[in-house]
């Protein structure tokens, strides 16, 4: 028996949602490229294809998004449960609990049925970027603002989040974020959510697991950690000294390398254009400089080695500039993601079989019992 440290390598499902070339950095999603997206589509429209395998009609995309807009709004008991988080709790887990609690109010499991999964797509895309909202004002002593009906999906979650109607280039900005964002094959958070779906249990449990692992440093997480790195480097001429520092001390440089991909991740290319074209209506941020200067200097020393920046390197600058918290990049990563999540358990109720994998178990053999009174003292824990 072979062991794969992380599954690296090992395919665990057929799939038909996404396809990463990693050598020639592509991306795209039902057999579109990623760019073709971003340029033309919606979310909720990329969010239709991810689900259910083709683009909609006029009309089929219609009344999806009616559907998603009827349903934005929580139940006050969401709300009043919401009230009781610590304010001082990190809004993932706030979204974790929040998005587990549906499974309460929607307890019927018909997963079989068509029109209950529907339903729970619905459900979930249009009340997540809700709860997200709602607990970021709640924290702050505030009562959540109610969703706008005369408002898009991106527009109207940045209207509950500041309750300003947000400029319409601001809101376009943050729905193609939420398309780059969507789907990127069976990475951490969506192969848990594969393995909570193989047991078939309910959809609100599959998203709830996700964002469960999504909130980790190693994966949604790094886009918080990105800042932060910027800011300690200061400035564009600092950023060869930061480097080599890092590299000596093998730290981790957050923004860069990816598994999937050894060259520039084409969502960080995309991403360093929506930064551009938003700093050149709102105004650049200094960090900005350094990003750039860090990205240059990294590819001296490190694309020998197929490290590049990833898609975390500049989505944390676009976010900043939208006039979001940092701790909410995580959760708009999640409210994007909810959308692979459900096209991979749509797609694993479809040819179902509970994971299981082995182990190489390295422990005793053959232990004798031995009784308390006999025991030398244990091991700390």
């Amino acid at each position: 028996m072979i062991l794969r440290p992380g599954l690296e390598g090992v395919p665990v499902a057929h799939s038909s949602i996404c396809d990463i070339d990693g050598d020639q950095g592509l991306l795209t999603y039902r057999g579109y490229p990623i760019a073709d997206l971003t340029s033309h589509s919606s979310f909720l429209e990329t969010t239709y294809l991810l689900i259910w395998g083709e683009l909609p009609s006029p009309q089929q995309l219609k009344e999806f998004e009616a559907e998603v807009q009827m349903h934005r709004r929580m139940s006050f008991r969401v709300r009043d449960m919401m009230k009781c988080f610590p304010a001082t709790g990190h809004p993932m887990d706030a979204l974790q609990a929040s998005a587990a609690s549906l499974g309460l109010f929607y307890s019927r499991r018909a997963i079989d049925d068509p029109q209950y999964v529907f339903d729970a797509v619905v459900r979930l895309i249009a009340k997540i970027p809700t709860m997200v909202a709602a607990f970021q004002l709640i924290r702050k002593g505030q009562d959540p603002i109610q969703p706008r009906d005369d408002l898009a999906y991106s527009a109207n979650f940045l209207y509950m989040l500041t309750e300003r109607e947000p400029d319409p280039l601001a809101a376009r900005i943050l729905d193609r974020c939420l398309i780059l964002h969507a789907e990127h094959s069976l990475n951490a958070s969506t192969f848990s959510a594969r393995v909570t779906a193989s047991t078939l249990t309910d959809p609100y449990a599959v998203v709830a697991s996700a964002v469960g692992t999504l909130a980790g440093p190693l994966h949604g997480g790094a886009n918080e950690d990105v800042l932060a790195m910027l800011e300690e480097i200061g400035s564009p001429e600092k950023s060869g000294a930061y480097l080599d520092n890092a590299i000596s001390k093998k730290q981790k440089i957050m923004g860069f390398g990816h598994r999937e991909y050894r060259v520039k991740d084409p969502r960080a290319s995309l991403l360093q254009e929506l930064a551009e074209e938003l700093f050149a209506r709102f105004g650049k941020d200094e960090m900005y400089d350094v990003a750039k200067a860090l990205e240059k200097e990294a590819a001296k020393r490190l694309s020998s080695k197929g490290i590049y920046p990833n898609v975390d390197f500049y989505s944390g600058l676009v976010y900043r500039k939208l006039g979001i918290a940092r701790d909410l990049f995580t959760p708009i990563f999640a409210i994007s993601r909810v959308a692979g999540w459900l096209a991979h358990w749509k797609e694993q109720l479809g040819a179902n079989r509970i994971f299981r994998p082995s182990q190489i178990y390295t422990g005793m053999q053959s232990r004798k019992w031995i009784p308390s009174d006999e025991r030398k003292l244990a091991i700390d824990i």
